[in-house]
């Protein structure tokens, strides 16, 4: 089985992607993903050096992420042309290292964990969506402690994305990361069980 796992900014994806692979799912990592299909030899790296100059490309080769940040961050045109080289890239890498992980073991949980899988319309490639889920109000506290931002700050990043409880609803599976990470674990380990997932 594939399911995607998505949720908010700092609703804990990583604990229950962690908690997930400890239980013997196979995980892809759309944000390692992003990272891998940027690196020098890589064609959508070549076509941001066209797009955006060489400016956004440093001695060594590799992308300058600041520099480039510094260019599609306040604009929301260049943003989108930048998203439509990575994010393609980022889908087919995916679905190549999911096709792989199937082969080597039918039978096993693959999970991908797709911070903006809603967002980008990915839900139909899943067998079904897990969310991670804590209410706005913990995802404000949580993101402003982890990133040393104020409460507006965060509040503003908080609010650039779907909103949670939309995606609570859309949902096939929710876990409530809100408690302690005990809690988290037995949600998974009944969920588990349940759905008879194997390693």
């Amino acid at each position: 089985m594939i399911i995607g796992l998505t949720g908010g900014i700092a609703s804990g994806k990583s604990t229950v992607s962690r908690l997930l692979v400890e239980r013997g799912a196979a995980l892809v990592d759309a944000d390692a993903v992003a990272r891998e299909v940027v690196q020098p030899g890589e064609a959508a790296l070549d076509e941001i050096a066209v797009l955006f100059g060489q400016a956004v490309i440093q001695e060594d080769g590799s992308l300058n992420r600041k520099a480039l940040g510094d260019i599609v961050f306040g604009d929301k045109d260049k943003l989108k042309m930048l998203e439509s080289i990575t994010h393609p890239a980022i889908r087919r890498r995916m679905q190549e290292k999911i096709h792989n992980l199937s082969a080597e073991n039918p039978r096993r949980l693959i999970v991908a964990d797709i911070p903006l899988l809603y967002e980008t319309g990915q839900v139909q490639l899943y067998d079904g969506v897990m969310v991670v889920y804590v209410p706005a109000d913990v995802q404000v506290h949580r993101l402003a402690e982890r990133n040393g931002m104020s409460r507006e700050e965060a509040e503003q990043r908080v609010s650039l994305q779907m909103d949670i409880e939309e995606k609570r609803k859309l949902a096939d599976w929710v876990i409530d990361n809100s408690g302690t990470i005990e809690n988290t674990a037995r949600q998974i380990d009944d969920l588990w069980k349940q759905q008879d997932w194997q390693p």
